[in-house]
């Protein structure tokens, strides 16, 4: 008799593209959203899932921020992390009960549940000494220079819109709820988790964890949950179907599947827009090298299952 075959084990990290810019927006891509990863589930996949939250992180940003304005003795300063787990409280609620009832009307018998997940950078990290990641809303010079003065803020003017905020962008050191994550794993859960790149937090004396205002990359994020569970594939489901070089010219190309070191040497070349496909690849490349047989994807949310067949996107292997 055929022994059955152990479940694939992938990482999925989902774009800003699959989950929308406002509350009616994310209903309506959770659901379509939730369909792609129950065809990989009919696969026989074992996912995990992680994702963005850049338009809903500024809009929860936002609303904190027109409160505090419209009465400063009463609201306080919202701190980012606090921004950054709201965010994640709010898309696990949508792309759970998304999944939640995909799977029902599939007959698939699994739980789903989401982990607000905080994840260890280093205070040492070169990236806080050169914040890069504009957040929040724009400004006047007279708002941003009285927030540099009342609250010691990084400031860019960006590109004649106006001023706004910078933060660090820190390498993800650990995640520490991953036991947490690996349990429900275990028990046949779908589980969301590393939301937003995570809550970044330091250790401090003690056992005590204190929220980071920075904004961890969720590829990097991602990556880094996939190694931790042991997956065999990580797929980076964002706004193309495959990486390609010469992007936007003429002579365009796109890659079916890549070396490690033949993604390094494009990367090298500047082949991957920063901020773009370039955080998308570098991720691939340190999750295919991090163990042999592992591999990485990059593809379309409604090519998933194409893509783990084989048939789209770009794979990534050592």
């Amino acid at each position: 008799m055929e022994m059955n075959r152990r479940k694939k084990k992938v990482v999925i990290a989902l774009g800003g593209n699959a989950l929308g810019k406002d509350l009616h927006e994310q209903m309506i891509a959770s659901h379509r959203t939730a369909k792609a990863i129950c065809d990989l589930i009919e696969e026989g996949c074992e996912v995990v899932i992680a994702h963005g939250n850049g338009p809903q992180v500024g809009m929860i940003q936002n609303a904190m921020n027109e409160l505090k304005r419209s009465d400063p003795e009463r609201y306080i300063t919202v701190p980012l992390s606090v921004c950054v787990a709201m965010s994640q409280g709010y898309i696990g609620y949508d792309l759970q009960n998304a999944l939640r009832e995909e799977m029902l009307d599939r007959g698939i018998d699994l739980g789903v549940a989401t982990v607000l997940t905080q994840i260890e950078v280093d205070p040492d990290d070169p990236a806080f000494r050169h914040p890069t990641k504009p957040i929040g809303p724009f400004m006047t010079k007279e708002e941003a220079d009285k927030l540099v003065e009342e609250r010691d803020y990084d400031i860019i003017e960006d590109s004649g819109r106006g001023y706004r905020r910078v933060v660090a962008s820190p390498l993800p050191k650990s995640i520490i709820e991953i036991g947490t994550i690996k349990s429900l794993v275990d028990t046949d859960h779908v589980v969301i988790a590393c939301g937003g790149g995570g809550i970044p937090v330091f250790r401090t004396k003690g056992h005590h964890l204190k929220g980071a205002a920075a904004v961890i990359d969720k590829d990097l994020a991602a990556e880094k949950l996939a190694e931790e569970v042991d997956a065999d594939t990580l797929i980076i489901l964002t706004a193309v179907e495959k990486v390609a070089v010469h992007f936007g010219k003429p002579d365009q190309k796109d890659l079916d599947e890549l070396t490690v070191q033949e993604a390094q040497k494009y990367c090298n070349q500047g082949e991957f827009a920063p901020g773009s496909m370039l955080p998308k690849v570098e991720a691939c490349m340190k999750f295919a090298g991090s163990k042999p047989g592992r591999t990485a994807l990059i593809t379309l949310l409604d090519k998933a299952r194409d893509g783990i067949a084989g048939r789209t996107g770009t794979r990534i292997h050592a």
